[in-house]
């Protein structure tokens, strides 16, 4: 599904979540849309159990010891889903999802710090980190943008 598809969908299910439409297409979507475009995939795949929870590995600095995150994995394919940390667990599932949505999902999740998005096949080693709270002040600043628009421009 391309991002336009995916971020209509996000824009047509926004009560759903709470949100206003005019919020989602004016305020969300616009950054949903800049953190997508600098990722390779419009899908990843996630781990998750059972209950539909993302799994989270918590990850320490090697420099920095004391400083740990807890992350969600995105990976490219299925097979680099499968055979992260070599787990067979039943348990433990790997579902696509689209990028957008994997981001908006993201932005709630507190006790989250980050997602990685593994974006090269076959490589587990390196990928692109998407923080929390960077994408929860682009999309404040946004909101605050879109507060700042006087209510009666044509």
């Amino acid at each position: 599904m391309e991002l336009e598809q995916q971020l209509k969908i996000l824009i047509d299910d926004a009560s759903n979540y709470g949100v206003s439409p005019l919020v989602m297409q004016r305020a969300i979507t616009p950054v949903l849309a800049l953190l997508a475009q600098q990722l390779d995939h419009v899908e990843y795949y996630v781990l998750q159990n059972l209950e539909e929870d993302w799994i989270l590995t918590t990850i320490r600095n090697q420099a920095q010891p004391e400083r740990e995150k807890k992350v969600i994995y995105a990976f490219a394919t299925l097979q680099d889903a499968a055979t992260f940390q070599g787990s067979a667990d039943p348990n433990i599932l790997a579902v696509s999802l689209p990028v957008t949505h994997i981001l908006f999902k993201l932005f709630p999740l507190q006790q989250v710090d980050s997602i990685i998005f593994l974006k090269t096949p076959g490589n587990l080693q390196s990928g692109t980190e998407i923080e929390r709270a960077k994408l929860q002040l682009l999309i404040q600043q946004q909101i605050q943008q879109l507060n700042k628009i006087p209510p009666n421009i044509a």
